[in-house]
């Protein structure tokens, strides 16, 4: 569990899974990650919004082709509603083993993804 009294530019609600059926608080969130995130915003500078944080697995095989058991749903995964320079910023700036970019479309849908999950494929990086 996350003390989020040591988190200076987040609060658990953020990261809370958007399905409105679980429960999901946020606390679900993995401590490092969220320290390493923490951390990331300090050095950007700019405000970072969450627009997905933990998702419960249903929520996550609804929305994402990872189905029951995604990153999301580890608690380290994050997407960061954010566009243009301000991303490649952003992404100069990570040093999350996994990293994907989706900056298609508009821009209040464009976001980049970050995770710290382990295997044999990191560090990764991908488009959407």
């Amino acid at each position: 569990m996350t003390d989020w009294t040591t988190i200076l530019h987040f609060k658990a609600a953020e990261f809370a899974c958007r399905c409105g059926n679980c429960g999901s608080t946020g606390d679900e969130m993995d401590w490092r990650f969220v320290r390493r995130l923490d951390a990331l915003r300090h050095s950007f500078g700019e405000p970072m919004i969450v627009t997905s944080g933990y998702r419960c697995p249903a929520h996550n095989d609804s929305v994402s082709t990872t189905g029951l058991d995604g990153p999301h749903t580890t608690g380290r995964a994050a997407d960061i509603g954010i566009s243009g320079a301000a991303a490649l910023d952003l992404v100069l700036l990570s040093n999350f083993g996994g990293l994907g970019i989706n900056q298609k479309g508009p821009h209040e849908k464009r976001f980049i993804h970050l995770d710290d999950l382990d295997g044999p494929m990191r560090p990764r990086i991908w488009s959407y």
